[in-house]
């Protein structure tokens, strides 16, 4: 089977602030969305930047085919979310934006405004393999992309974009934390017999402290020597599967004329040792064109397709 995740990038109905501006572009989006999942035909896909219930419904008529959804029931202040397509049906066990109890809010803006829950929800599904039950978790990381007082995209100067970028940072790590939790719950400390995915935007690479959060006890990354070595920690890891992804294929966006890999999967004991391949776009072919984008989300309104491409891996039975 194939899972992966993909941010869809602003897939609203038309007519809104951030949606298409007719039916024709999101029609068009529809179908640009829907040729590149026919490209590396997913079986599970954690999806980001879903606004109204409609889209999906109509993304799975251009699709054809059954597909069974999930939506998060917590979207942020523009409306996205984030969600599930799957070949079979799905099952919701999360759906939430809670911090730990332990972590503390944290400040996100000038005036000292601290939030205490992720500003998008963390959806949680099972689902029924050919190998078994199978737990995915999907979720949209706060951006890198700033936003500062009165909805510029542009920081005033040198000391305001400091501060926002502390801001992101500082509420993605608490982001990051939370996910954690959430995973270690799906996990059970049961990694080595337990499929369990966790997929998403996580809005930072491979190497970014967020990122590592979520990996649990450090040691066994994917082409360290200790890979193959089994330990204890083996019942609570997630690991990242983008050392398998071909390296001319190992970016998920292109941000100022820079290819970055900011969106991920990871997986559990059981399945990591199952995966046979990984990669971005479709599947067997040239990596497809995609934009550089800069600090103003706004310049791709009603754009065709997305400015991220999927990420997926390959799981044998």
């Amino acid at each position: 089977m194939i899972i992966g995740t993909w941010n869809l990038e602003n897939l609203f109905l038309p007519g809104g602030p951030s949606g298409p501006k007719d039916k024709a572009e999101y029609q068009t989006k529809l179908r640009s969305l829907a040729a590149m999942m026919s490209g590396f035909e997913p079986d599970l896909l954690g999806v980001q930047e879903v606004g109204e219930d409609e889209v999906l419904r109509d993304l799975i008529a251009v699709l054809g085919g059954n597909w069974h959804t999930a939506l998060s029931r917590h979207p942020d202040s523009r409306g996205i979310r984030v969600g599930f397509l799957s070949r079979t049906p799905l099952e919701v066990l999360a759906d939430t934006t809670a911090f730990p109890v332990k972590l503390r809010p944290v400040q996100v803006d000038d005036r000292g405004t601290v939030v205490s829950k992720a500003g998008r929800g963390f959806l949680a599904v099972e689902t029924t393999t050919d190998a078994g039950p199978l737990r995915a978790a999907v979720c949209h990381l706060k951006s890198k992309l700033l936003t500062y007082p009165g909805g510029r995209f542009h920081a005033r100067d040198e000391g305001e974009r400091a501060r926002f970028g502390a801001y992101a940072l500082y509420r993605r790590a608490a982001e990051a934390t939370a996910l954690r939790a959430l995973a270690d719950e799906l996990l059970a400390g049961d990694g080595r017999e337990r499929d369990v995915a966790v997929l998403g935007d996580l809005n930072d690479e491979v190497q970014a402290a967020t990122t590592q959060i979520l990996l649990g006890p450090p040691g066994s990354e994917i082409g360290t020597p200790g890979f193959k070595a089994s330990d204890q920690g083996d019942a609570a890891r997630l690991w990242d599967v983008a050392p398998l992804i071909p390296a001319e294929q190992r970016f998920s966006r292109i941000n100022s004329g820079r290819r970055e890999l900011i969106d991920h999967v990871l997986v559990s004991h059981r399945l990591v040792q199952r995966v046979t391949e990984a990669g971005t776009g479709p599947r067997g072919a040239a990596m497809p064109w995609l934009p550089s984008v800069g600090p103003d989300p706004a310049e791709r309104r009603g754009a065709p397709g997305s400015d991220h491409a999927p990420v997926w891996v390959r799981v044998g039975p």
